[in-house]
């Protein structure tokens, strides 16, 4: 087993993804391809995760390295390889799979509840997110653009505002609009700069919510990654 992970920006890292590999001796690899880094072979891995990042996936024209990772995502996904995709790797995987991506009607920042669908409630993977009645989850938002539902996908939670916030496809393709891998430490930092954002508020649901959080995305990451 070998993980490649892939940033889109500095500052948004794979977080508690890559604690959790650590801690279960998982090889991976991370590149960031925003700085020109090169990906492995995808005959050299088993697992592809793509991370977050500001930039918009329908304005491929001003970031020209785009272009590159949705040919390399698009042939992960061909490969049968296991694909995770976390908010703007998410609306990657829409990109790939034909869909729409565009901006939302408004930004979603900070820990919101999530409604699983039926499906997302039976899911092995997404049900592990679930509060105890199983039909909603907390998570970690940071994004103002959506994408529309790939056909074949399997459309696993929803919000009020967007519809489409975990998506499957075929066996082993997971997006999530939500930030899956962050912590307190990374939601102080991503907040900290940012205007017009109850800082406060968001600070103390993070220390509310995240320790039970982190069992519950810890066992995400066991099946997502399990041997």
């Amino acid at each position: 087993m070998h993980v490649l992970i892939i940033k889109n920006v500095f500052s948004e890292g794979p977080g508690t993804i890559e604690d959790h590999l650590r801690s279960a001796s998982v090889p991976y690899t991370i590149v960031d391809l925003s700085i020109g880094e090169q990906a492995p072979d995808l005959d050299s891995v088993t697992h592809v995760v793509i991370m977050g990042g500001p930039m918009a996936i329908y304005e491929m024209d001003r970031h020209p390295y785009l272009p590159g990772e949705a040919q390399l995502v698009s042939a992960a996904i061909k490969a049968n390889k296991r694909v995770l995709g976390v908010c703007l790797g998410a609306q990657m995987l829409a990109h790939v799979l034909g869909a729409r991506v565009y901006p939302g009607t408004s930004k979603e920042i900070g820990w919101y509840e999530v409604a699983l669908t039926p499906e997302g409630a039976r899911d092995p993977l997404l049900s592990m997110l679930a509060l105890p009645d199983r039909s909603v989850a907390q998570v970690f938002q940071w994004h103002g653009d959506t994408f529309d539902l790939p056909q074949g996908a399997v459309r696993l939670a929803s919000s009020d505002l967007y519809p489409n916030q975990a998506f499957s496809y075929g066996n082993g393709v997971y997006g999530l609009q939500f930030h899956i891998e962050v912590t307190p430490a990374i939601v102080h930092a991503w907040l900290s700069p940012e205007k017009g954002v109850d800082f406060a508020a968001v600070a103390a649901d993070s220390e509310r919510i995240y320790s039970a959080y982190r069992n519950r995305a810890g066992k995400f990451y066991e099946r997502f990654f399990g041997k």
